[in-house]
């Protein structure tokens, strides 16, 4: 018995040693392959062993990793190429001076109540206040673009909705120029600036008509007015979008057929471009809603163009003009109202008593239109939330004839419009 137990022992040792001896010799096969560029054996258990679904995890995150790099890449192109011609816009205006100075009250005040000793015993000095003259004072700012090498610059109306103040162009070399408003749109939150100064970076302008929901969106500006050129990206989170903009001293405004954005869009940025990971403007920020979690509008570079174009060639915005007031139909105003149809604009009177459903002498009073009557079509083209009928006139010029297919109590009508320019 004993003689097998220590048998046993030995043959227990000499395999431990056969053992530990084979698995020293492996890792250092391992250690001195890796060390000397030979073989993976990393690689060998991936390829080899690794024959399920992991595997292609792997390689698709590594196809991820470089898909996310190509597009940093594209982005970082992208605001390189359009930052020096985006500009910040300093709003100035001429403020009362005010000035502080100290006076000593007239003692007789003093001495008609305690007496004459009272009063010289309390000798003091008063604060008091005097407009000494006026001071240019920063009163806003905002975000614009160059769309010219000739200083053409385009930003929001509600930017420089002052006609009293002064405004200053900051190009991104930190170089300042005085800026002139040529024009403000009566119907889109646009202006067009001009500063006295040649060859400057411009923007390219894109093509807003395709846009997808889903796409990367770029949003360059002027972040709450202090932080120059401020870069945030996102997607556009929809399209076609009608929303009522407004703030303190610009009253309210109707904008219809805007982009929405998850970018993030801060005070400041107004009037800032809106990009397309190609680096070309396809849209003009304007608006964000307060209290959301980054929900901002951008007004498509398409509907300006035309407006751009006229100020550069007649140095204003001429737009053709109907002359009606209206509202909207959709399906809950139709239901709300036992209308037959659930599209078209209908002619309505405004807030105010002088505010007419037809302007008298306007082209729609020449052509017999009245209030209550529902613009159906024009030009064959139906006129609803995707086409409002702002937009569908806005494509046309002064002096085009058009035909209107209108409801007129409860009947369609064909109507031949002239149009005109909007003074």
């Amino acid at each position: 018995m004993e003689k097998n137990f220590k048998k046993f022992f030995i043959t227990v040792i000499i395999s431990a040693v056969i053992l530990s001896s084979a698995a020293g010799g492996i890792m250092g096969y391992m250690a001195g392959s890796l060390s000397a560029g030979g073989p993976n054996i990393l690689k060998w258990f991936k390829t080899s062993v690794m024959k399920n679904g992991q595997n292609l995890s792997a390689d698709n995150t590594s196809g991820n990793k470089i898909q996310r790099i190509e597009e940093e890449s594209a982005i970082i192109a992208a605001v390189e190429k359009v930052s020096p011609a985006v500009v910040s816009i300093i709003v100035t205006k001429d403020l009362p001076k005010i000035e502080k100075f100290y006076s000593i009250p007239d003692n007789d005040f003093f001495s008609q109540f305690f007496g004459d000793d009272f009063g010289d015993f309390f000798n003091f000095n008063l604060p008091q206040y005097k407009q000494n003259g006026t001071e240019k004072t920063e009163v806003g700012g905002g975000t614009g673009f160059i769309i010219s090498a000739d200083g053409f610059v385009v930003t929001n109306k509600h930017v420089v909705i002052d006609e009293e103040a002064s405004y200053t162009v900051l190009m991104n070399d930190g170089n300042k120029y005085d800026a002139k408003v040529l024009a403000r749109d009566q119907i889109n939150d646009l202006a067009v600036l001009k500063i006295d100064k040649n060859n400057l970076p411009v923007v390219e302008l894109g093509d807003s008509s395709g846009l997808k929901v889903g796409q990367t969106a770029i949003a360059i500006g002027n972040a709450l007015g202090e932080f120059r050129n401020t870069v945030s990206t996102g997607v556009i989170s929809g399209l076609s979008r009608s929303i009522t903009a407004g703030g303190p001293g610009i009253g309210s405004e109707q904008l219809t057929g805007v982009i929405q954005t998850d970018a993030s869009i801060n005070p400041g940025n107004s009037g800032g471009p809106l990009l397309n990971i190609a680096g070309q403007v396809i849209g003009i920020n304007t608006a964000i809603v307060q209290g959301a979690q980054n929900i901002g509008f951008a007004i498509p570079i398409n509907e300006v163009k035309k407006s751009i174009d006229n100020v550069k060639e007649h140095g204003r915005i001429i737009r053709p003009w109907l002359g009606v007031r209206y509202v909207l139909i959709n399906k809950s105003i139709a239901a709300a109202n036992n209308l037959k149809i659930d599209y078209g604009a209908l002619i309505v009177r405004g807030d105010n008593k002088t505010d007419l459903a037809v302007i008298p002498g306007s082209p729609a009073d020449k052509a017999g239109l009245e209030e209550n009557d529902i613009i159906l079509e024009i030009n064959n083209g139906k006129i609803d939330e995707k086409n409002p009928l702002a937009n569908a006139i806005g494509k046309l010029n002064p002096g085009d004839e058009i035909t209107l297919k209108v409801m007129h109590k409860g009947e369609e009508k064909v109507v031949k419009v002239k149009l005109e320019e909007m003074k």
